[in-house]
């Protein structure tokens, strides 16, 4: 499948296939239900005595002659579909193994193609009985396979040509089976002179140059990575003050409940619940941040040892998933940028492969991406020349530093210069598709060559795929190859379910899978650009280390955010997450998955379980010793070597150990031959070669919108649906099946994003987060009882993921606790009753060791108390109001199935630096929150005049109160200031709202006073009489 091939549209269920090309009307490819060869695409044929041309008579799988006579000279010999081999016809030359054929199966040499065939795609393809192999294309003249997705064979007449199948590699070669190319890996010399540099080792004499290889050898074979623990200066007193303030905490509610206020039952037993969750919450929130480590990676010993001089380079292909929706609500150019940082990170390039989804079938986005290919082929080999970072043009091009410094080269400037004026010439363009965008016609959008664009209509269209750059056509301005970007929709139709990004995930998994099949999968955000050209070398730091690599699912790195205020108002950065929580994750079973900036092993979303370790092998005895005991019966999965020594079949852990019936497969993977022969491939690759017509049918095949019916795809496999977090809940699988995650911190960001810092936009993002959680919570992947049973979640890691369900509904006692100052100000009541010296330790010991906790917190991680602050104050801000709207939402959606939806108007903001910031965009979740700031407000004053009205004495147990309210006000403060917004004016609707339910709270708490004990008739004491 050519680059300049063209958009291919096809439904798999409707029997379509149709491609559109750019000058051309749209041809039909061919009909799939003929009788043709199911492997090169070709008619069938006849025999000379005019009958239909039959390959096995076994099961009448239909194969052309010149397949058929290929595959029994050159390949296994086998009918793909039932494996049985296949038999000399008449006018057939006979090959090796035709006087065996006569009642004889040959099973033991079936898949002895070639002596250095790898191991495990043997294994893989007797397990599977599939129904075909495909593969990865043409072989060079030096023996060097491609990998393809077709792109070898062009479109049009050249579509239905066979294409053969080629050896497949070298086992030592385990991660893929693209050549490797001077040109373009010339970078290997510059990173051993480097490499030597560092260890002193540059312009040693001749004599010393054997030492000097042996120590790089050596060096190659050290660990790619270390845990660096954090000092026992730092994290010890850490601790010490945990398990003090644990002790604190017991005493404190100890009296606390021991002691009510007889006065007002009712504060009083509102507090002290509230104050056992808050408990709860801590416990659960502290004790996974009990064993905080960092990592460092050692990107010279990667390249040592998988990028030798003068071999074919080993890195592991990756293949990076960039999802998209809305050219409108997600900016073209944004999504652009992505894509360009992508194919010019630094990394071999016939190892990347970039697919970006576009879930909403948008032309602009198609079109957009077509620009986008076209420019980078001239902004790739201006980055990898000059050493560009950060390799998105946006970015780039608006930093405010010297772009000169570190800058050698004479012709810098005026590439530079040039490459910004065709910056924004490409600019323009995106902007141009995107205001098209605004009008669409009434007959739909319209292709340049006059066909209607198939997804005209968003809810029933049939998929797409458009290979954008790829090895044919895939060369930038100075002949240099190109990584692969690909172009997919899903195919959508009324009356199924899609399932949303997870859905669209889940397509690129299976779409990725047959045409390049990396053994490693990036995802982004379309909003995520690369900011560290070197970030997937540094995740496979972890995922190719041969210690430690086998049993990780995925690498995530902590998200950072461009375009946020220096004081980041709104905790928009979420450093204590990032730098503190996921830290301390790391150091028992790994970080949870965040939804973008993450490595994954394919492996692991497949459902498979991790390898496990290798135990030492018990004493078998031989023939010649009969007095040591019989002879131990071999498992059958193992072989004997030339030795004589047993030797385990290799690369089929876990699941795999046990055969599987092709029906099993189809029933987990889905009936796709080619898919479900693609995850039983540990190491990655696709099987034996198959032409682009096939590839082209199983890839509108696999993203076909009923392709999930009655498999586990969503439940057991790839991204997991039954929430709009999917994000949790995929690593939470992955955790409980025994996989452990990494944390990945290197000095310069990986990734960069944006994030949304006004207020109201930054309100609903929690929103979804927080419902997500209590769908989570509910359902039948609970952390609470999923797994238990397994044993493999860590309990700690399991009470981190119970902490990610239940903290919405923290919101409840929260409003409670904010709203008792007020009430105890306004009643003259409290919440305490007169403490003694003695029970005031524990109030004091309580806060001295929450402030304690969080000193030290901040020394050991290096988040700053700027940070931390902001941090506390949106925990309160975004608790009284979007957690709280997500408990009730999702409570009505789970209980009553009830769908709401809490809907955003915005007001135009000024163009200038953080003007979004001050933009007010009006929605209910601003009520509660404005409402408790107004009534503590009004108590404070309340409670002041009291004391000036009542003298002296009153003011001692006003401070208690005053204390509390301001502590409530203080939380709230960036609320109010993001409420008034610039011009210090609050809109009319959320202070009419917000006095309404105040007065009337108010009013209600004066008639009925419900916490306050009222006592019955007269007080005799008063008024003198003896009734």
């Amino acid at each position: 499948m050519e680059a300049s091939a063209g958009l291919v549209a096809g439904s798999h269920n409707r029997n379509e296939l149709v491609l559109i090309q750019a000058q051309e009307e749209p041809k039909p490819l061919k009909d799939l239900s003929g009788q043709v060869c199911e492997i090169c695409g070709d008619q069938v044929g006849l025999t000379v005595d005019g009958d239909l041309f039959v390959a096995c008579n076994e099961c009448g799988f239909p194969v052309c002659r010149p397949c058929y006579e290929y595959e029994r000279r050159e390949g296994s010999q086998l009918c793909p579909q039932c494996k049985t081999r296949y038999k000399r016809l008449r006018g057939s030359p006979r090959v090796e193994g035709d006087e065996d054929e006569e009642d004889v199966d040959d099973i033991e040499h079936e898949f002895d193609i070639d002596d250095d065939q790898d191991k495990n795609n043997r294994v893989a393809e007797s397990m599977l009985h599939s129904k075909m192999s495909y593969g990865r294309g043409f072989e060079d003249p030096n023996g060097l396979s491609h990998p393809v997705s077709g792109e070898q064979q062009t479109m049009t007449s050249s579509l239905l040509k066979r294409v053969h199948p080629c050896p497949v590699l070298d086992p030592d070669h385990a991660y893929g089976n693209a050549g490797w190319n001077e040109k373009k890996d010339g970078g290997w010399k510059e990173r051993m002179e480097e490499w030597k540099r560092q260890q002193g080792n540059l312009g040693l004499e001749t004599d010393e140059s054997a030492d000097s290889e042996a120590a790089i050898l050596d060096a190659a074979r050290q660990p790619l990575s270390r845990k660096v623990p954090i000092a026992s200066s730092k994290i010890n007193p850490y601790r010490m003050v945990i398990v003090t303030r644990l002790f604190v905490l017991a005493a404190f509610l100890r009296y606390r409940i021991l002691n009510p206020v007889h006065g007002s039952m009712g504060l009083w037993l509102t507090s002290v619940i509230c104050e056992i969750w808050f408990a709860f919450s801590w416990i659960l929130d502290q004790f996974p941040k009990w064993f905080p480590i960092d990592r460092e990676t050692y990107l010279d010993r990667l390249s040592l040892r998988y990028e030798r001089e003068g071999e074919p380079n080993m890195l592991a292909p990756v293949d990076i998933f960039v999802s998209t929706v809305d050219p409108i609500k997600e900016p073209s150019i944004v999504t652009a940028n992505t894509i360009l940082s992508i194919l010019a990170m630094d990394y071999p390039v016939d190892k990347i492969s970039c697919y970006v989804s576009d879930d909403g079938a948008s032309m602009i986005t198609f079109e957009a991406m077509y620009e986008t290919a076209e420019f980078a082929r001239r902004w790739v080999p201006f980055c990898k020349k000059f050493s560009i970072e950060p390799r998105a043009p946006e970015m780039y091009f608006s930093l405010k530093i010297d772009y000169l410094k570190d800058k050698v080269q004479p012709t810098f400037v005026k590439e530079r210069r040039v490459m910004k004026r065709e910056y924004e010439e490409f600019k323009v363009r995106i902007n141009a598709l995107v205001a098209k965008a605004h009008k669409v016609p009434p007959e739909g959008w319209i292709m340049q060559d006059g066909t209607p664009w198939p997804g005209n209509n968003t809810k029933d269209h049939p998929g797409m795929i458009q290979v954008f750059l790829g090895h044919s056509g895939g060369f930038d301005t100075e002949g240099n190859e190109l990584p692969r970007l690909v172009y997919v929709s899903r195919e959508k139709r009324p009356g199924f379910q899609h399932h949303k990004k997870a859905g669209a995930m889940n397509a690129l998994i299976r779409v990725s899978a047959v045409l390049t099949n990396a053994p490693f999968m990036l995802n982004l955000d379309c909003d995520h650009y690369i900011n560290n050209s070197k970030a997937v070398r540094e995740a496979m730091c972890f995922l190719m280390d041969p210690q430690v690599g086998k049993k990780v699912c995925y690498v995530q790195f902590p998200q950072r955010f461009d375009g946020i205020d220096r004081h980041d108002r709104y905790a928009n950065r979420n450093t204590v997450f990032f730098d503190i929580n996921m830290k301390g994750l790391d150091g028992i079973q790994g970080p949870v998955y965040v939804g973008t900036g993450c490595v994954f092993r394919r492996q692991a979303l497949y459902g498979y379980e991790p390898p496990k370790s290798s135990k030492r092998p018990k004493m078998v005895t031989c023939d010649c010793c009969p007095c040591f005991g019989s002879r131990k019966e071999l498992p059958k999965n193992s072989n004997r070597n030339g030795n004589g020594d047993v030797e385990n079949v290799q690369g089929l852990d876990g699941d795999k150990d046990q055969l599987m019936s092709q029906m099993n497969f189809e029933k987990k993977f889905g009936q796709s031959s080619i898919f479900v022969n693609s995850t039983l491939m540990t190491e990655g690759g696709v099987p034996l070669s198959s032409s682009p017509a096939t590839l082209l049918k199983e890839a509108i095949h696999v993203i076909s919108c009923g392709y999930e019916d009655k498999t586990d795809w969503g439940y057991e496999l790839g991204w997991i649906y039954g929430s709009i977090t999917e994000d949790i809940l995929t690593g939470f699988k992955m955790h409980c099946r025994g996989w452990r995650s990494i944390y990945c911190m290197p000095k310069r960001a990986a990734f960069k994003g944006t994030a949304p810092i006004n207020l109201s936009d930054r309100l609903n993002q929690v929103l979804r987060w927080a419902l997500g959680s209590v769908e989570i919570l509910f359902s039948h992947h609970s952390p609470i009882w999923y797994g238990v049973k397994g044993g493999k979640l860590k309990w700690l890691e399991r009470f981190a993921y119970i902490n990610t369900t239940v903290y919405p509904f923290t919101s409840i006692p929260l409003l409670a606790y904010c709203l008792l100052p007020a009430i105890c100000l306004l009643t003259d009541k409290f919440i305490m009753p007169e403490i003694s010296s003695f029970a005031s330790l524990f109030f004091i010991g309580l806060f001295i060791s929450i402030f304690a906790t969080g000193i030290l917190e901040l020394r050991w991680s290096g988040v700053s108390i700027e940070e931390w602050w902001r941090n506390e104050q949106f925990w309160v801000i975004g608790g009284v109001s979007a957690h709280l709207f997500a408990v009730v939402q999702g409570l009505l959606k789970i209980l009553a199935g009830i769908d709401t939806n809490f809907t955003v108007t915005s007001k135009a903001a000024d163009d200038e630096e953080f003007g979004e910031l001050y933009t007010f965009k009006w929605t209910t979740l601003l009520i509660p929150p404005t409402t408790i700031l107004i009534i503590n407000l009004v108590g404070v004053v309340a409670g002041i005049s009291d004391a000036i009205n009542n003298g002296y004495q009153s003011w001692g147990p006003l401070f208690g109160k005053l204390f509390f309210a301001f502590w409530v006000i203080l939380h709230l403060y960036p609320f109010l200031k993001g409420l008034m917004g610039r011009q210090n004016r609050t809109p009319t609707i959320v202070v009419i709202w917000s006095v309404l339910l105040a007065s009337i709270f108010s009013l209600l708490w004066v008639r009925i006073d419900p916490f306050v004990l009222k006592t019955k008739g007269p007080d005799v004491k008063q008024c003198g009489l003896n009734c």
